[in-house]
């Protein structure tokens, strides 16, 4: 990650090889490439070598621009031969987070495949009279995310559920929590036969992995389910091949799940917090689950199994039962559950469900407050009767091909005992977990999707 420099000394005066300096709606008037940008035809960005200066255009002095911005800024000058850049600063402290997150998370590449690395000469960013709590914050988010990314992107013969446990156990000696990971002997003495029928068929034994944050003056308790699914073919019910590319980002809700309780154990946030993340393999075989099995979950209800590539919620149904003998204040679980979501709401947006609606308009207004898209996907009562089953409690596939989004979720929301619906959310990451395209601060590929805003939501929870 580039190193960041925070100086007090004006932008003025601070020495570096280059700048960045932002245009606001394109208003040249005050600048001092002003001839030459009009020369240019500036519009969004333009680099002007006699002054070594990259302008980059704000439609609006907002956050969400700023972050955006200097993402894409960034990206230029690491194509380029200095060593070091200085970012003219703007706005207040909110707006200093926002464009140093931007930088830092603007910069990732992933290139741990390639023979041939790029190399980049730029390693250091320095930045103006920004408060050193704002850096420390953005520095801490932007590796959480970096390595949620990073773990996303990692191929599946790799990325393994042994793997995700060893990262999980090698990242809480580094932040302070604690990890345990439960076997197939521990999970079967848990009773999770629905997570352990998707992984049947699988030569990688599956892992469910508890992580554990506690301040000393834990206010609330959280916790946080991921699912995990290391890949996912589809299982008998296979999936066509152009969809099985990107099947390795089918994990992105667990790895996010790692990368939320690191940034609030290195905060220091006052809660207590838990992490579980379900950590399967769906693959094919003779012994693999079927569609027509009849499969006992953890919490006691029987799921009649109609497709075999509905095996997310399977998992999620035994963790969320797993999560909900913690006790907690509130209980948000985090999956790239169904296509049905990108659908509705595009690549960009999660998808928040559950049964409180001020519980819902709580996370949706931090996930703006924290840089994220996210929209509400209420629960229709007439939708419900699409998850029944003749022969079993309930079935994994609604019998509609219509709102699968919000079936998913009310299938999810059976699992959830009555004691905790109103402190219980569904976020639908399907969309903006894995990208293969550049998009605001993120990179092609796995963006660290739901972490800053459950971040977000942690510390609203601790203040």
């Amino acid at each position: 990650m580039i190193k960041i420099n925070n100086t007090q000394q004006e932008f003025g005066k601070v020495e570096a090889q280059s700048r960045i300096v932002f245009v606001i709606d394109k208003n040249l008037e005050a600048l001092d490439d002003k001839v030459i940008l009009e020369e240019l035809d500036f519009k969004e960005i333009s680099f002007v070598q006699s002054s070594r200066t990259l302008y980059v255009n704000l439609d609006k002095l907002t956050a969400e621009h700023l972050a955006e911005a200097s993402a894409k800024a960034i990206r230029a000058m690491r194509g380029m031969k200095y060593e070091n850049v200085k970012v003219q600063m703007l706005g207040g402290a909110k707006e200093h987070y926002a464009t140093i997150l931007g930088i830092l998370c603007g910069f990732y590449q992933f290139l741990q495949y390639k023979s041939q690395k790029q190399t980049i000469t730029l390693h250091e960013v320095l930045v103006c009279g920004v408060d050193e709590e704002v850096v420390q914050k953005a520095l801490i988010l932007a590796e959480s995310i970096n390595l949620v990314r990073d773990l996303v992107n990692t191929i599946p013969n790799d990325a393994t559920p042994a793997y995700l446990a060893q990262i999980a156990q090698e990242e809480s000696q580094k932040v302070g929590l604690t990890c345990k990971v439960l076997d197939t002997q521990a999970i079967k003495a848990e009773k999770m036969e629905a997570l352990l029928a998707v992984s049947r068929a699988s030569a990688h034994e599956p892992k469910v992995i508890h992580l554990t944050y506690k301040h000393p003056n834990a206010q609330k308790r959280l916790v946080f389910v991921g699912k995990g699914l290391t890949y996912d073919s589809g299982g008998l019910s296979l999936k066509p091949a152009d969809y099985m590319v990107t099947m390795k980002a089918d994990k992105s809700g667990g790895c996010a799940v790692l990368g939320i309780l690191s940034a609030i154990a290195r905060l220091g946030l006052p809660l207590e917090v838990h992490g579980i993340i379900g950590a399967v393999e769906n693959m094919i075989g003779g012994n693999a689950y079927k569609p027509d099995d009849v499969l006992f979950s953890r919490e006691g209800k029987s799921i009649e199994v109609r497709n075999t590539d509905a095996e997310g919620r399977l998992v999620l149904a035994d963790c969320l039962s797993y999560a909900q003998d913690l006790n907690p204040d509130y209980l948000i679980d985090l999956a790239t559950l169904t296509g049905a979501c990108v659908v509705g709401l595009g690549e960009y947006t999660t998808g928040i469900m559950g049964y409180n609606k001020e519980l819902k308009a709580q996370m949706e207004e931090c996930a703006s407050r924290s840089g994220e898209l996210a929209n509400q996907l209420h629960f229709n009562h007439h939708l419900k009767g699409l998850i029944d089953s003749k022969i079993a409690d309930i079935c994994n596939v609604s019998s509609s091909r219509y709102g699968g989004a919000i079936t998913a979720g009310m299938f999810l929301g059976a699992f959830i005992r009555e004691k905790y619906q109103d402190v219980w959310l569904h976020l639908d990451i399907a969309g903006p977990a894995f990208v293969e395209k550049e998009w605001g601060i993120n990179p092609y590929g796995a963006s660290g999707a739901g972490v800053r805003a459950c971040v977000e939501f942690a510390i609203k929870q601790g203040e």
